[in-house]
């Protein structure tokens, strides 16, 4: 079994170092029949999650993560990380940030069988939006009022 620490250490790795063709790698970190959700998704199977993963390549400019935090707790672990991209369809070349995190269950040889992100789609993403970003900013408000 590998130790969840440096199990951790490949998985973080792995996901600041991925790129296209790093996709098709990613049975390396995930179980076969691993479930990915995140606020959009929610699949299950390698192949379903490597989908994931391809369509964030394919309608996003340059994404990427960079690891910022990790607590580790037996065969579990929470990540925070800033994902850094830019949008193909406007404000094109202008980046963007989300910050998240994400809850990683791991199997006995250091695989992910559950990886759950956490992160504030309404402020994170839908507030940067056109038409979408001023709704949701103004009902924000009249929340905070």
């Amino acid at each position: 079994m590998n130790s969840t620490p440096s199990a951790v250490d490949r998985i973080a790795n792995t996901f600041q170092l991925l790129t296209p063709a790093g996709v098709e790698t990613l049975g390396a970190i995930y179980a076969p029949d691993a479930r990915f959700k995140d606020p959009f998704n929610d699949v299950q199977g390698l192949a379903a999650i490597q989908h994931v993963f391809r369509h964030m390549y394919e309608s996003l400019e340059n994404p990427r993560f960079v690891v910022t935090g990790r607590i580790v707790q037996d065969a579990q672990c929470f990540l925070t990380w800033e994902f850094h991209f830019a949008f193909k369809s406007f404000q094109q070349g202008r980046a963007q940030r989300i910050l998240g995190g994400s809850h990683l269950v791991l199997d006995g040889e250091g695989r992910i069988t559950l990886h759950r992100d956490y992160w504030d789609a309404a402020e994170e993403l839908y507030e940067k939006l056109p038409v979408v970003g001023s709704l949701m900013r103004w009902l924000k408000r009249r929340g905070n009022s």
